[in-house]
């Protein structure tokens, strides 16, 4: 017996809710299975030696170009969300590592530039731009994973919008993949509120009371509070949260959105963020010619600019302004 079938036969110990690594629904491309690794950590590492995951390091969260080292990227906030989707899912006797090869996986098609830059695409592009569908078309046609059915569908369904917490559409069929989409929020509404306040828009008083109340002041009593309620408020393969907590979560949401992420779009930064993602489009655009081998039309532009850091659209466009 091989190492994996050790590991398959571990997870039958696994909560009857969770999905087994043997009972996947597959790849695209069959392919002889790993003799070492299960085919979700066999994802989770395909993932995590991608080109599109190492950039993320230089792509933004919420504040483009900070001054300072301790801002969150892309890299940190997938890091984050995937540190507590495990926690969650360790502790509710789910399958870890799918929640952890969904997390990895599920921001690499963002843009350059944070939303600022997912929104000037979705503008331009006459079938619209979403983060989620192009990390999608990250896994499975740029850097051609190859991955699980469970791990691209967790990925395609992560992104929420600005629907309220817990009432999106229950259209994942794993509940790894709802831990994914509940830690990502989790993880912005906590790492977020701290990157405002370093950056000076809000303090910390400025926080509604009933949120801080019931979640605490500091980040690591809100992850806190949040991991240990969604624990032991899930039960029969629902995830949940106590009411208090959720309403909680729900004020602090929206407060994020009032006072943090519309001023953040609305900066000077951000005004240049949209002038330079325009001028890469209608340049590329018009000049094919000059795209990398395997990037062709559109489409390939579309792939070329979404797939680009901060600083490599930054140098970019003083190319072409030259």
């Amino acid at each position: 017996m091989d190492i994996r079938q050790r590991l398959e036969e571990r997870e039958d110990t696994l909560s009857p809710y969770a999905m087994k690594s043997r009972l996947s629904r597959g790849r695209m491309v069959e392919e002889e299975p790993c003799s070492m690794r299960t085919c979700f950590q066999r994802d989770r590492d395909r993932i995590l030696h991608s080109k599109s995951f190492r950039r993320l390091k230089h792509k933004t969260q919420v504040f483009i170009t900070p001054l300072g080292d301790h801002f969150v990227t892309r890299l940190t906030h997938t890091l984050e969300v995937s540190q507590i989707a495990r926690s969650i899912a360790r502790s509710l006797n789910l399958n870890e590592d799918l929640a952890e090869a969904i997390s990895l996986g599920h921001d690499l098609g963002h843009t350059p530039f944070g939303h600022v830059g997912e929104e000037v695409l979705d503008e331009l592009l006459p079938f619209g731009f979403r983060h989620s569908e192009q990390s999608l078309r990250v896994v499975d046609v740029l850097e051609n994973l190859n991955l699980t059915y469970e791990v691209r569908e967790g990925i395609l369904k992560h992104s929420k919008g600005r629907k309220r917490i817990l009432e999106w559409p229950n259209d994942i069929s794993t509940l790894e993949g709802e831990i994914c989409r509940l830690s990502d929020v989790i993880a912005y509404l906590n790492h977020d509120v701290d990157d405002a306040i370093r950056a000076g828009i809000i303090t910390p008083s400025d926080l509604p009371s009933e949120a801080t109340h019931t979640l605490g002041i500091s980040r690591s009593q809100r992850i806190n509070t949040f991991v240990k309620d969604i624990i032991f408020s899930s039960s029969a393969g629902k995830l949940d949260m106590s009411p208090p907590v959720l309403e909680a979560a729900n004020l602090l949401h929206e407060f994020l959105f009032q006072r943090v992420y519309s001023v953040s779009a609305n900066c000077t930064e951000a005004h240049r963020s949209r002038r330079i993602l325009r001028l890469l489009y209608q340049y590329f655009n018009s000049h094919p010619e000059k795209l990398p081998p395997g990037y062709q039309g559109e489409e390939g532009t579309v792939d070329y600019i979404a797939g680009m850091t901060d600083q490599y659209a930054i140098s970019q466009a003083k190319d072409i302004s030259k």
